[in-house]
């Protein structure tokens, strides 16, 4: 199959560059080893929007972050994914460490971020309550905000798909040819593909599609965080977004509500070997149980309901790596994308679209939809508006996650739409079908019954997250 352009990669970035490029009169496609959009480092994050005054200043890291800030507002309104500015606060516990918060300032003005000053106790105290004893001062960012990573994700990626991007999942690249004027053929596990520019997006794989096509070596290393999930009742314990002074290692632990309204706390930041090591430890989760109570107080962690790990594709250059390499003409990187690269996303898009663009010679479609619209949340209507749905379509009416109140038109609705879900932890990002307190022990086997129905498979053909993790592998009795 020929393409004029290849994405490799359906996590933030690479559907963001999707999305962006769908603008124009182009055949595109995205190329994704896992079964669904969001299923690496896009998927287990800390759902931040940073305000840009960490990075340094003059990097493309500082510039992107502060661009994507700006435009995130803007494209929660047309994708219709859930986005908070609800601000952030730095956190300098002694006096000793105040020349780091002075300079974290100085770096956002310099870095264009709008709003930033410096508050003393006695304002962090208000805006704050929960503020450690020992804090003395924070820089307060009022951009920051949080976001639904999955939500952002999966827009941009249904948005494209909708402007006529293709994307094919269960698809693994295995090797690259070049052919000279012609661009490039893709080996995959599911045939080969060809196009005339091709865009690495693909996280901490980066460097093994990089090294396919360059003897420049790329090397990225697999950065796991560990993080603590708290209940909603948890929720309210803090307001903004309480980070400590940032470190060798990034920005610390950080404590945060979510767009959800649950409390989230961590990363850890441990570079490992394995590219697929999400694994959470003991050592990790008690760090992060150890450290938040450097910023804030009394963290009810035994409301944890989940701890999950994510890995940051960290490259040993911190700084973001976009660009067409000289050495394989139409190949594009979009590498070493950690934080702040959820925030950066948007304008990653456009940056790598106008690389293309130019290289191309792309045309602006005229027939391009720019909005999308999200999945029904029953609970966002009133009791009339609810009543008159239900009465039309009555699966509304049924409650099939009773911790999120999740109905089972929401997950009609998932496993229908463009790019639908396919699996539980599909239905699960998309809706949020399994994520409350009990952490699917209710709702996972009505769920499978539904995808089951609708996709006209056996439930033992049901998995947790494609490829082999299926949940039903065998009977108990024998059937008569």
């Amino acid at each position: 199959m020929k393409y004029d352009v290849i994405i490799i990669g359906a996590g933030v970035s690479g559907c963001a560059a999707a999305r962006e490029l769908s603008r124009y009169q182009v055949k595109a496609c995205v190329l994704e080893k896992e079964e669904d959009v969001c299923c690496g480092t896009s998927k287990a994050n800390s759902a931040i929007v940073h305000a840009g005054y960490d990075a340094e200043e003059g990097s493309l890291m500082a510039k992107l972050n502060v661009e994507g800030n700006k435009m995130m507002p803007a494209l929660a309104q047309e994708l219709d994914f859930p986005f908070l500015q609800n601000g952030s606060l730095v956190v300098c516990t002694d006096e000793e460490s105040r020349p780091g918060l002075d300079a974290l300032y100085e770096r956002g003005v310099k870095n264009g971020v709008e709003g930033l000053r410096i508050v003393e106790r006695d304002e962090l105290v208000r805006m704050e309550p929960n503020i450690s004893d020992t804090a003395v001062a924070a820089l307060y960012a009022p951009t920051a905000g949080i976001v639904c990573p999955f939500q952002l994700n999966i827009a941009l990626a249904e948005n494209a798909n909708q402007n006529g991007v293709e994307f094919f999942f269960d698809t693994c690249v295995e090797g690259i040819e070049k052919l000279g004027a012609e661009g490039f053929r893709i080996h995959t596990s599911k045939g080969d593909y060809e196009a005339r520019c091709v865009v690495n997006a693909a996280g901490v794989y980066a460097d093994v599609i990089h090294n396919m096509v360059s003897e420049n070596e790329l090397h990225i290393i697999p950065r796991r965080g560990d993080y603590n999930l708290l209940d909603k009742t948890a929720g309210g314990h803090v307001k903004h977004t309480i980070f400590a002074l940032p470190g060798k290692y990034g920005k610390g632990i950080l404590v945060a509500p979510t767009v959800h309204g649950n409390l989230i706390v961590g990363p850890t930041a441990i570079d490992i070997e394995d590219k697929d090591g999400t694994n959470t430890t003991r050592e990790g989760l008690d760090e992060v149980a150890e450290k938040c109570a450097n910023t804030v107080k009394n963290v009810p962690l035994r409301q944890v309901i989940t701890s999950f790990a994510g890995l940051r594709a960290h490259q040993p250059g911190h700084e973001f790596l976009i660009g067409e390499l000289p050495e394989a003409p139409g190949f594009i990187d979009c590498a070493g994308i950690e934080s702040p690269g959820l925030t950066s996303s948007p304008a990653i898009g456009v940056m790598v679209s106008e690389i293309v663009r130019d290289l191309l010679g792309l045309e602006k479609d005229p027939g391009f939809i720019g909005t999308r619209k999200g999945i029904l949340n029953p609970e966002e209507l009133t009791l009339e508006e609810r009543n008159a749905l239900i009465k039309e379509q009555p699966a509304y009416g049924n409650i099939i996650c009773r911790c999120e109140m999740v109905t089972e038109g929401e997950i009609l609705d998932a496993i229908h739409r463009p790019l639908g879900a396919r699996s539980l932890d599909g239905v699960k990002r998309r809706t949020r079908a399994g994520m409350g307190r009990c952490q699917a022990g209710f709702c996972s086997p009505r769920t499978m019954e539904i995808l089951a129905r609708e996709l006209g498979k056996d439930m033992s053909e049901i998995t947790k997250a494609g490829g082999g993790s299926r949940i039903i592998v065998g009977v108990n009795k024998d059937r008569i």
